[in-house]
């Protein structure tokens, strides 16, 4: 009976130990340490990646910091090279070790094949850096998924998205983050091929898209823009909250114009 009940103890134990090992599944699938990673980045802050024809767009939520504080030491925006860069939602601290590493490999790429990285190339290696670090014991998942966004040397335009699990995908426009589920669904009911094809048009769908989440205008986005050929910029806080306000305006005229329309049927 003793040993019975040790052995029992010891089952009791075993299956609640499934989300405190990296490496060992639980009995339905699930690596739990992996999820939780996943639960991390939908505290972060949004962050929105749109790829137009001859255009890429980041956007992200800048949360407020307090008064005494740089701004410029807060950034979710990262360049990698100079065709390429990323934005990200999840933990801080994550994002910048796996930002150096991955600007580590674009020079390594550049100074050993003597050209600049490919897109699919560092979303790929990026990814695998995060999936090495689902499947070693003694390590945990990096808790934060990117927005990699860039041109290739044929000056296409490229937008990949990479989780904690490591996995990674291409997009024509994505969100990350705190409610990015919502501005995903958004973006999926509003972008459209000739929106790719006008850049104002992606920046201001971009500006769209966190306002469906950002309450305070254009104080709290930040916006990053890189078109063919061309270096990336970041936006000044005057350029983002003008393009707020015209974004406003026709979102405004729109819903006018709807509910016109729907007074008259």
């Amino acid at each position: 009976l003793l040993y019975y009940n040790e052995y029992k103890s010891y089952l009791r134990k075993m299956s609640s130990s499934y989300d405190h090992a990296i490496t060992v599944f639980s009995p339905d699938g699930h690596l739990f340490q992996v999820e939780y990673a996943q639960e991390a980045v939908k505290k972060g802050s949004t962050a929105v990646g749109l790829r137009g024809d001859s255009i890429v767009v980041l956007g992200v939520e800048k949360r407020s910091v307090p008064k005494l504080q740089d701004e410029r030491t807060v950034r979710k925006i990262h360049k990698l090279d100079d065709h390429v860069c990323l934005a990200f939602a999840g933990l801080t601290a994550d994002a910048r070790i796996l930002v150096n590493m991955a600007r580590v490999e674009c020079q390594s790429y550049r100074l050993t094949v003597e050209d600049p990285v490919s897109m699919s190339y560092i979303a790929r290696h990026i990814a695998s850096v995060k999936q090495r670090f689902t499947q070693r014991p003694g390590l945990r998942p990096f808790g934060l998924s990117t927005l990699i966004v860039g041109f290739d040397y044929d000056g296409s335009a490229h937008l990949f998205q990479t989780d904690p699990s490591g996995t990674y995908h291409e997009w024509k426009a994505n969100a990350i983050g705190r409610s990015g589920k919502t501005v995903s669904e958004f973006l999926e009911k509003h972008y459209t091929d000739d929106i790719a094809k006008d850049d104002d048009a992606c920046i201001k769908l971009t500006v769209r898209a966190l306002l469906e989440v950002v309450q305070s205008g254009g104080k709290n986005i930040e916006l990053a823009i890189m078109r063919r050929g061309q270096p990336l910029e970041i936006l000044d806080t005057k350029t983002v909250e003008k393009l707020v306000e015209e974004t406003e305006k026709e979102r405004d005229a729109e819903a006018e114009a709807k509910k016109k329309s729907g007074g008259k049927s």
